[in-house]
């Protein structure tokens, strides 16, 4: 732990605000795994939540009457909302507190999720995700930052082989969890259940997270750079609309309006990033680090494989669901088959990573392809349900492999006192790439719908291919470190 880092402790007043030798934290003389568990229960709802909803989008739609792209934005504006506060809530956790950060973003992710349950239309319910999202990013930034800081050396990667398994299960035990309370009819609340279940955990999170974590923060931290947060939102919210709802338009002029706006914004803020820090300001996305090639190309990983990864599990149930008949519990316990490979894969990662570097990348996205391959061959060809598991096992495996390992090589781009900042920048590319993929994805399935189910999965496929081999490709340009780092 460097000395621009501060450990604060659990105490308040004047004691808890002056920094302490971290010998004196409970923990003392090992990492503190007991704040770990605090910080992947806030992990764990904020990830499941991203899944769950996929497996009720049938039943949300019938009951709200929603249109298709409401369905599709029902998973971007989850997404948008992380996206666009992740480098704002970065910047907040390291200024006034990473602990704080945490409990702000539990509390504001548990309060959208009471109102996603009262949801009344679309488009309430599209609002609530969207401040889900808001939560979700103070969560995220405030995990993998603690992480940075808290785990140092050889212990990191462990730490963060706990934190993508924790992805992983969460991706998996939404969609089981969600098929089940559906299923059930918890209450007569029907698909509303899968948001209600959030509150208990959420308050959970709230009680652990004073009693076992730690206050952190860097001595130097920087303030909120509001109009460049305001300029990529705009930027990315251009981008993302015409992809949703273009297609229910025929495409109207003011969908390639909003496309060449894209390009215009994002000139706009990084000259504007640049200009701030002439004058001594503090942008999103400090030049010091994107200087870094190996940061820089990070973020590129992250942004295109998140570009495939979060679509894959919306046209994924969407097929088995009204492709394959399934109920919401059957489409739901199938990804069972992935979520096994997936834990199992994410820690064999770290050892593969020490012996291959980012080799195991292009393991990790072998395997991905093959799956996916092998995915789209059983829809075509109408083979039975249990001829997916192949794929299943396939994919989960290539995501074990991959998360773990790329979120390492970014995170150790930076010392502990870059940790906010560097954690907010691929939290947000991989939001990004989230919102671009359910948007670009979505819309190739919905608009081949028409042909069936089966055919608009398997031309859904080929994008996701595409997003898979580009991140392969992309491996090349990551730094080749082995070993302990």
């Amino acid at each position: 732990m460097t000395n621009d880092t501060r450990l604060e402790s659990q105490g308040g007043g004047a004691a808890g605000a002056a920094a302490v030798n971290p010998a004196s934290l409970p923990d003392a003389g090992h990492p503190p795994w007991r704040a770990l568990v605090a910080l992947l229960v806030g992990t764990f709802i904020t990830a499941i939540d991203f899944f769950i909803v996929n497996v009720a989008l049938p039943s949300i739609q019938h009951d709200l009457k929603a249109s298709t792209g409401d369905l599709e934005w029902f998973v971007a504006a989850y997404a948008l909302g992380t996206a666009v506060f992740l480098m704002a809530a970065a910047r907040l956790g390291d200024r006034f507190g990473r602990r704080g950060a945490f409990v702000t973003g539990i509390a504001v992710f548990t309060a959208a999720s009471v109102l996603c349950t009262l949801a009344p239309d679309p488009g309430v319910l599209i609002a609530a995700r969207l401040v889900q999202g808001i939560g979700t990013a103070f969560v995220m930034t405030s995990v993998l930052s603690m992480i940075g800081v808290l785990f140092p050396g050889a212990t990191r990667p462990r730490a963060i082989a706990f934190y993508a398994a924790v992805l992983g299960v969460g991706a998996a035990a939404g969609q089981i969890i969600g098929g089940a309370l559906i299923a059930s009819d918890v209450a007569g609340l029907g698909w509303r259940a899968i948001f209600a279940v959030n509150v208990p955990v959420g308050i959970l999170a709230l009680v652990l997270a004073p009693l076992l974590v730690p206050r952190t923060r860097p001595a130097n931290s920087l303030r909120v750079d509001a109009v460049g947060m305001v300029l990529m939102t705009a930027a990315v919210f251009a981008l993302v609309l015409p992809l949703i709802q273009g297609g229910q338009t025929g495409w109207a002029p003011w969908t390639w309006v909003s496309f060449a706006l894209v390009p215009l914004l994002v000139a706009g803020f990084a000259v504007y990033e640049r200009a701030l820090e002439a004058r001594g300001g503090s942008s999103l996305f400090p030049r010091m680090l994107l200087a870094t090639p190996a940061f820089r190309a990070g973020l590129l990983w992250q942004l295109v494989f998140w570009c495939g990864q979060s679509s894959f599990f919306v046209v994924l149930t969407l097929f088995l669901q009204q492709g394959r008949s399934l109920s919401a519990l059957a489409a739901g316990c199938l990804f069972i088959v992935m979520a096994l490979p997936y834990v199992a894969a994410t820690f064999v990662a770290p050892q593969l990573m020490r012996r291959l570097g980012r080799g195991v990348l292009v393991l990790g996205g072998g395997a991905n392809l093959l799956g996916l391959a092998a995915l789209a061959v059983v829809a075509l060809a109408e083979a039975p349900t249990l001829w997916l598991a192949i794929g299943f096992v396939l994919c989960g495996i290539g995501q074990g492999l991959s998360i773990p390992p790329s979120t390492g090589i970014v995170l150790a781009t930076a010392d502990p006192s870059q940790a906010g900042v560097v954690s907010g920048a691929l939290s947000t590319m991989q939001q990004v790439g989230a919102c671009i993929g359910v948007a670009l994805v979505g819309g190739v399935f919905f608009g081949t719908i028409g042909a069936g189910v089966p055919i608009a999965y398997a031309v859904a496929v080929i994008p996701l291919a595409a997003a898979c081999v580009l991140a392969t490709v992309l491996t090349g340009t990551l730094p080749r470190a082995r070993g302990a780092r």
